[in-house]
């Protein structure tokens, strides 16, 4: 489900952004759905810049969680992750409005057959060694647990230990494994943090993982025997690889990594390293401390950034589908559309921080920002250019305080937003440019155009406005701000800026919307007069109208 390559930007600067690939152990709920917002409205921005972007998300679908969920549902793992990919997981994309890349699974021979490539160099190269290993295992997070981590279980549970983050029971395995030399790495992985603060974002993040690479690293423990749903070690068939090491792995695999295709290594090599990894703060570990010792010991560039985010919280607790917590994407979709859910979970969610979800919240926002404060403010431009210009956008007088000072704050909501896109703050970069909605309706609450309509000079006999006017400077100075609201907003909420760019006659002069360069969006005198501006619908009706 990758979009049309043809339209992707093609400028030099390259961005390169991940999502978790999620479990196929079932379908997916608005938590998985957050994190692939997030990349998406990132990874828009970034092609709003005139970027070469790369976006990739897909499915992780080895691991004895997955194999059990099969088991469980009489069918083979291969067949219960065909259908859930088919049925959820990519028609989620198609839900949530994303426009990724690539769509990797790990079952896909293009991962499977360069996962085992690069496994057999690490062991040549002296990184991996055989072994033996007993200790508490969560299939859930499919990985072994110290003691010191685990819960003691009450209730049903009782008398047995409980994992952390799913509050089910370990279970102690006993296996012959191979091992990766993970503990000869803390000392470069502390010098990567230190030298490089950016590498493990936000600062609570960093300080998690410092703390516990300083509290000593083990090997770890890279192939399973009990079970052969996995990708099987080279050279040693009867174990197959750790999903860990396998999911990992498709970061680089799925741009060319050990490809045999001289293409497709010539994308890894102009795509790597990774700009940006969002992960949910679970599963930080892993990408912060497995994979870049994985990179070190194979001696590739590493990742500039791993971002964890937060949880969605449900009534207190993260959202599960274990717990019975989890809410369907389109059980939101279908009542406040796909825009709506994209603003929602992006604004009002410090991304990194944990975020409780609401009905009421979403609502309450729904009504308030995007029907009353932003639809309403493009339906009323478009209504009184057509009442008092025919829809034709007309020719501006000179321009005073009040036009200077709105120009203004579109140029503080770009320069704000651009530095918060970059800080991978997207809830910032909404405020900033939410800014700008406040300060046009509030332009046309001080400035009266219905007023202005009514003075000398201001109409002809017929009542059709006068070019050149006062009423034309105010209506022109909105319609442009409304122009750069909709090339802020599109990485956001794409199908309403889309609706405001048409309903503004933009194409015609300036071209496609996503060609619009968001750093000179804030340029006022870009709509030429005679543009014509129609009123559409409306682009958040309210709720009581859907």
């Amino acid at each position: 489900m990758a979009h049309d390559e043809t339209a992707a930007p093609t400028g030099t600067q390259s961005f390169y952004l991940t999502t978790p690939i999620y479990y196929v152990n079932d379908a997916p709920h608005i938590g998985h759905a957050y994190t692939t917002v997030a990349g998406d409205v990132l990874t828009r921005w970034h092609r709003q810049r005139q970027e070469r972007v790369w976006f990739l998300t897909g499915t992780d679908e080895h691991g004895q969680k997955v194999m059990r969920t099969a088991e469980a549902n009489g069918v083979t793992p291969q067949e219960w992750a065909d259908r859930l990919v088919e049925s959820s997981w990519e028609p989620v994309l198609e839900t949530l409005d994303a426009r990724n890349d690539d769509f990797i699974r790990t079952t896909q021979p293009r991962h499977t057959e360069r996962v085992q490539r690069f496994i057999q160099d690490l062991h040549d190269k002296g990184e991996i060694y055989a072994g033996s290993y007993e200790g508490p295992y969560c299939v859930g997070c499919e990985e072994y647990k110290l003691p010191g981590e685990l819960l003691d279980g009450t209730g049903e549970y009782e008398g047995l230990k409980l994992c952390p983050i799913h509050s089910r029971p370990v279970e102690m395995l006993s296996e012959q494994n191979y091992f990766f030399k993970m503990s000869a790495y803390a000392d470069r992985l502390l010098a990567l943090y230190e030298e490089h603060p950016e590498f493990v974002q936000p600062a609570s993040a960093r300080n998690e993982v410092l703390a516990f690479v300083k509290g000593g690293l083990q090997d770890l423990s890279i192939s399973r025997n009990t079970f052969d749903w996995g990708i099987p070690i080279p050279w040693d068939t009867s174990h197959v690889l750790y999903v860990w090491f396998d999911a990992l792995l498709n970061y680089a695999t799925a741009i060319g990594l050990d490809s045999d295709d001289e293409a497709e290594r010539e994308r890894f090599a102009s795509t790597w390293p990774a700009d940006v990894h969002l992960v949910g703060k679970d599963i930080l570990r892993f990408h912060a401390v497995i994979w870049p010792a994985m990179l070190m010991a194979a001696g590739l560039p590493l990742p500039k950034t791993v971002f964890a985010h937060g949880w969605l919280l449900v009534g207190g607790e993260k959202m599960s589908k274990s717990k019975l917590t989890g809410i369907a994407p389109t059980q939101i979709t279908d009542v406040f559309g796909s825009d709506a859910f994209r603003y929602y979970f992006m604004r009002a969610i410090p991304f990194g921080q944990d975020g409780s979800f609401s009905w009421e919240d979403l609502s309450a926002r729904y009504n308030a920002e995007l029907a009353n404060g932003f639809g309403n403010l493009a339906s009323r431009v478009a209504a009184m250019i057509s009442k008092n210009f025919g829809g034709s956008l007309p020719r501006p007088g000179s321009s005073g305080d009040a036009e200077t000072a709105l120009q203004q704050v579109a140029a503080k909501a770009v320069a704000e937003a651009e530095a918060a896109i970059d800080r991978i703050s997207p809830n910032e970069a909404i405020n900033a440019v939410w800014a700008l909605v406040d300060a046009t309706n509030l332009y046309l609450t001080e400035q009266e155009p219905w007023k202005v309509a009514k003075l000398p000079g201001e109409t002809t006999e017929s009542g059709a406005g006068v070019e050149g006017g006062r009423l034309a400077t105010i209506l022109v100075t909105a319609a442009e701000a409304l122009r750069t609201l909709a090339v802020l907003l599109n990485p956001v909420v794409p199908k309403a800026a889309e609706g405001l760019w048409t309903a503004l006659g933009a194409e015609e002069p300036l071209g496609p919307l996503g060609a619009q360069p968001v750093q000179t969006a804030a340029e006022f005198g870009q709509l030429p007069a005679g543009t014509r501006v129609t009123k559409g619908a409306s682009l958040f009706p309210r709720l009581d109208e859907v």
